[in-house]
């Protein structure tokens, strides 16, 4: 016999979506003046604009890790709070779980979304 609590786990798991699995590029604009893409999106009930690079930045601290990401700015969509902000160093590390697990899935593979590469 299966319990309540059981039958409520269970619809959590079922309904639990995955950081990305709902990932939204709404927009790609290269930059005009040198390298560089600007991307827009949402992704997990956020909303993000990264400014992604086809190669790493030759200064390591103006990048986020390895992810060839200069700038990243991530807000909630419910209430509208930015939970993150990277501008070549953080301005605002992220503020929630979410948001970390966030940053993390952009920055493991935006730019290579981007790019194709």
């Amino acid at each position: 016999m299966t319990t309540t609590k059981q039958k409520n786990q269970n619809h959590a798991r079922a309904n639990a979506i995955e950081i990305g699995d709902d990932l939204v590029i709404a927009q790609k604009t290269r930059r005009s003046a040198g390298a560089g893409t600007w991307v827009i999106g949402t992704v997990n009930g956020h909303r993000f604009d990264a400014l992604t690079f086809p190669a790493h930045a030759e200064c390591a601290d103006y990048e986020l890790g390895t992810s060839r990401i200069s700038k990243l700015w991530l807000k909630g969509l419910d209430g509208g709070k930015t939970v993150a902000n990277f501008d070549r160093g953080w301005d605002l590390r992220p503020t929630t779980k979410t948001a970390a697990a966030i940053v993390d899935f952009l920055a493991a593979g935006l730019a290579e979304l981007v790019y194709h590469q």
